[in-house]
């Protein structure tokens, strides 16, 4: 069996080119101790995050460690989870500049809360570093590293209340939500980092390179016009961008900026903070996003930095506004040509595409869509022909008939016989990436 890639047309996503760069400068050097910090990164990473699932307990006990150092940090607890966790607010800086930092408020989206770490302790180790000089004596940075406690639990996007926090800005029914309206309001940040991570199958533009960092500048209103807020923003994303472009190449996209009246970003722009938004997509052979966690640190870094010296001012939004946009959104497995075997119907020839609850580790595998799937793209595509696909049980609908329910867990065999004999693979829900060789029989 082979993996390969499987390409399809895609519609055209055109780029949106501000008009207000034709006189700006189009790049942007960063200084030598930002481009120092990818080898910081290696001295300073905390040890004990090296998988991005973990729990609120977990995850303080490592922090507290980082933040022991009560003359540079200052932690006091924000609210509680709607479970009873604590949420927290780390700040840390003097300067006139506030800033507001917030993490995993989907509670498996968790890259950004391993490089906030990484950030806290290269702060306490390094006081002398010219970014951390510039960054304590220009900026107050308020940092909220795990807003979704009882999701990160789970290790599920939504909270306890099964809400999106993210949809919540609006309405404010979560106490995660209303939790962070309130830490806004005190602290009246000019700058809002709102951090996240996004499907690893998005690719950019029209290309089939997958996203590794999308970037977005929210915006206030439908209009989507570019106020001083949100030039700030753009501009920041510009460093940004000139930081980690080196490490990630053109896996660099630009998130839809179509107006949401229920989330946080575009409230947050509208009520005055020049907010960007960094979504972790996938990099090859980073199941962990490890790798991806040191280029948040770098470009988390290099922003703050910029902000605090002013430099940021120097570049027009062109290096931003030419980002491309994420395109299309391909699946995660794709199974080819194999016969269906099932007791009870004919056999039929038919396509399989599987759909992990983590795609970057494929477990917890569920049949997506079953047929003619010709056109389908996915991350990884299986070629079984001449080999037939006999279900287990867990993937049938037996209450409404024997078919393969779209859903179920994907449980079966891949087998040179249709009664199942001589297995080849055997694909379990449970087991990583799904395969495991039984060996012929």
């Amino acid at each position: 069996m082979t993996y390969a890639s499987r390409r399809a047309a895609s519609a055209l996503l055109l780029l949106s080119v501000l008009s207000a760069c034709a006189a700006a400068p189009t790049s942007f050097e960063p200084p030598a101790p930002v481009r120092e910090l990818e080898a910081i990164h290696d001295e300073v990473r905390v040890s004990g995050l090296e998988e991005r699932r973990f729990d609120h307990l977990h995850y303080w006990q490592i922090l507290d460690r980082v933040l022991s150092n009560r003359e540079v940090f200052r932690v006091e607890e924000l609210g509680r989870s709607a479970e009873g966790r604590a949420i927290r607010l780390v700040t840390f800086g003097s300067g006139p500049t506030p800033v507001l930092l917030w993490s995993q408020m989907h509670g498996n989206e968790s890259t950004a809360s391993m490089a906030l770490a990484d950030i806290f302790r290269f702060v306490s180790t390094r006081p002398e570093n010219p970014v951390v000089t510039s960054i304590l004596d220009g900026l107050t940075v308020h940092v909220i590293p795990m807003l979704n406690p009882d999701g990160a639990e789970r290790f599920q996007r939504r909270n306890a209340q099964g809400i999106d926090v993210n949809r919540d800005a609006r309405a404010l029914v979560t106490p995660e939500g209303k939790t962070l309206k309130a830490a806004n309001d005190r602290l009246s940040p000019a700058v809002a980092f709102n951090l996240h991570d996004q499907g690893v199958g998005t690719r950019v533009g029209r290309s089939d390179r997958g996203v590794a960092i999308a970037l977005l500048s929210p915006p206030f209103d439908e209009s989507r016009e570019v106020n001083d807020v949100r030039l700030r923003a753009m501009r920041l994303m510009g460093v940004i961008r000139a930081a980690i472009e080196p490490m990630v190449g053109n896996h660099l996209a630009k998130y839809d900026d179509t107006f949401n009246p229920r989330a946080f970003g575009d409230l947050i722009t509208q009520w005055g903070a020049s907010t960007i938004l960094i979504e972790s997509g996938g990099w090859e052979g980073d199941p962990q996003k490890q790798y991806l966690r040191k280029v948040n640190f770098v470009g988390i870094l290099a922003a703050l930095e910029s902000l605090a010296n002013g430099t940021y001012r120097e570049l027009g939004t062109e290096p931003y506004a030419t980002i491309p946009f994420n395109g299309r959104r391909v699946g995660d497995l794709l199974i080819t040509g194999g016969t269906i075997a099932v007791e009870g119907l004919p056999q039929y020839q038919a396509d399989l595409l599987i759909a992990f609850d983590d795609p970057l580790t494929g477990n917890g595998g569920k049949i997506a869509d079953i047929g003619d799937l010709g056109e389908v793209e996915a991350m990884d595509t299986v070629s079984v022909d001449g080999l037939f696909i006999i279900p287990d049980e867990e993937a049938l609908d037996l209450d409404g008939g024997v078919q393969i329910q779209p859903g179920a867990p994907a449980r079966f065999v891949i087998a040179r016989r249709a009664d199942g004999s001589q297995v080849v693979w055997r694909f379990s829900a449970d087991r990583p990436r799904g395969f495991g060789r039984e060996g012929r029989r």
